[in-house]
């Protein structure tokens, strides 16, 4: 089954989906405060990272429950699922599946018992790269090994020392994992934070009036009123529990943010290593505009990643700014696909130009990549059947030719149009008057971070975490493993002391 991502600007056509987001993952740790509420508003600030799934884990000191399921966060959640979900610290996610399909058991949260009666609950947001290696690991240690995604291997690795404390076992299992991962995971009292040595993905600590916050944004610190402390550094592992914080290093740092995290993923008003992404993408759409000038009568944004540099476009040129599209914003993920007649039609369901705005006029297009070319084909089309008389199309990244194997699913290489095409075969392939993508070095200076600290993989093909022979990597790591799709089907945890609850959530006492 194929799944909407609720993005307006990407997705239009399924023959053509965008960079998908990398997941959102969050935790708090905060007695007498509404936990599952908290968690609700975090992750609904976190949505835009994943569509697929939506869940969380409330622990009360004695018990951990979870509950999951496929769909968007107020989809899965009302306020008779959360009512029972109480207690002093919890952790959430919002998925998109890079590893493991998209099923009910690879949502997350993901839950383990250990044999001494410690629940291990975690989230993930990144994509490991050495699964086959700890699946093999699993096996020799005679724990969990029927995984179907890297976070359910790693709580199963986890749950393998019982004899040690969770963060014990953190230290000894966190050094063992290649590739990205920001976590958030938690036993009965105690909220953990991990993020990998190069601290590829986002993770940042907030602070309550009555406790703490884990985010993959700082937006959804914002939600619900917490402070922005600090980013988790690279190679650092957090406890939070009654006693305070704590913080272990498991790595030595290497920095390598991810640059599409400023192109694409993060919501505007999130700051990453001290600035907004908002004025980063408006320096991405001036530094466009003097690389790529056009003549014209107007600068318009694909909805809604495109606007900030659309803005900074049109104030660099003196073009001036207008809305060309209109977008449907009741438009989200949906279950019922259409049939191919009406999927050639998809991209008006979600984006319309008009008319009265782009009629006659030559227009600068501001978008944020290029995967296929699919969806810019269509939205020219539009355009110029709504009487545009000029398309310049402006692209705020470098044109993608590598897949990203750290928590972003990229088409695959060959169906990448930059790697397969130059500069003027993909304008006349989207039907444009001119085409112009900003240059590297120019999207890095918008991020106001050294480039030796960057990861531009899918711009510049430099992967700086080693990846496994013959590219065994994205969603079929785990070849060969089972991919049950038992929605509703609740999952027990082994030596569970307590009768599972019916539909969709997990407790273990």
């Amino acid at each position: 089954m194929a799944y909407g991502d609720g993005r307006l600007n990407h997705d239009l056509d399924t023959t053509d989906s965008a960079p998908q987001d990398a997941c959102g993952v969050f935790g708090v740790w905060a007695p007498n405060d509404d936990i599952s509420k908290l968690l609700y508003f975090g992750l609904y600030a976190l949505q835009h990272r994943g569509q697929e799934a939506a869940g969380m884990a409330v622990s009360d000191g004695g018990s951990t429950t979870v509950y999951k399921d496929l769909g968007l966060v107020a989809q899965v959640f009302d306020e008779s699922t959360l009512a029972p979900l109480t207690g002093h610290l919890g952790i959430g996610h919002t998925r998109y599946s890079t590893t493991g399909a998209p099923t009910w058991e690879n949502a997350q949260p993901t839950l383990q018992a250990t044999s001494t009666g410690t629940t291990i609950a975690l989230a993930h947001n990144g994509n490991l790269t050495n699964t086959n290696a700890l699946s093999a690991q699993c096996r020799k240690l005679g724990v969990d090994s029927t995984a179907t995604s890297d976070t359910s291997l790693v709580t199963a690795l986890l749950s393998s020392y019982p004899d040690e404390s969770v963060e014990s076992a953190a230290l000894q299992v966190l050094p063992q994992l290649e590739g990205a991962f920001s976590f958030v995971f938690m036993d009965d009292n105690t909220l953990y934070a991990a993020r990998d040595a190069h601290g590829v993905r986002p993770l940042v600590l907030g602070r309550l009036d009555r406790g703490w916050v884990v985010s993959s944004e700082t937006a959804a610190l914002d939600t619900i009123g917490a402070s922005v402390v600090r980013e988790v550094e690279p190679g650092e592992l957090l406890a939070i529990d009654e006693h305070g914080l704590r913080s272990a290093r498991f790595a030595n740092q290497s920095p390598k943010n991810c640059i599409f995290e400023y192109v694409y993923l993060a919501r505007p008003d999130s700051v990453l290593s001290g600035r907004t992404v908002h004025s980063a993408r408006v320096e991405i759409g001036r530094r466009l505009a003097q690389e790529h000038p056009a003549e014209a009568d107007m600068v318009i944004p694909v909805p809604e990643s495109g606007v900030p540099a659309a803005i900074g476009y049109a104030q660099e040129s003196g073009i001036g700014f207008g809305l060309g599209f209109t977008k449907n914003s009741y438009v989200g993920r949906t279950f019922i696909q259409p049939s191919q007649t009406l999927r050639q039609l998809g991209i008006q369901l979600k984006l319309n130009p008009l008319r009265e705005q782009v009629r006659g006029k030559r227009l600068v297009v501001v978008d944020d990549s290029i995967v296929r070319g699919n969806t810019q084909r269509a939205l020219v089309r539009m355009l110029r059947e709504a009487g545009a008389v000029e398309i310049h199309v402006r692209i705020s990244s470098p044109p993608t030719k590598w897949p990203c194997f750290y928590g972003i699913d990229f088409a695959t290489k060959a169906e990448l149009i930059a790697d397969n095409l130059d500069l003027d075969g993909i304008r006349r392939t989207i039907g444009a008057d001119s085409l112009g993508y900003v240059s590297l070095d120019g999207l890095v200076q918008a991020t106001e971070q050294p480039r030796s600290r960057l990861c531009m993989a899918c711009f510049d093909g430099d992967y700086p975490i080693t990846l496994p022979p013959n590219d065994v990597i994205g969603k079929h790591l785990l070849e060969g493993l089972d991919r049950r799709a038992d929605v509703g089907v609740a999952e027990t945890a082994p030596d569970n002391k307590e009768e599972t609850l019916r539909g969709r959530a997990q407790r273990r006492t």
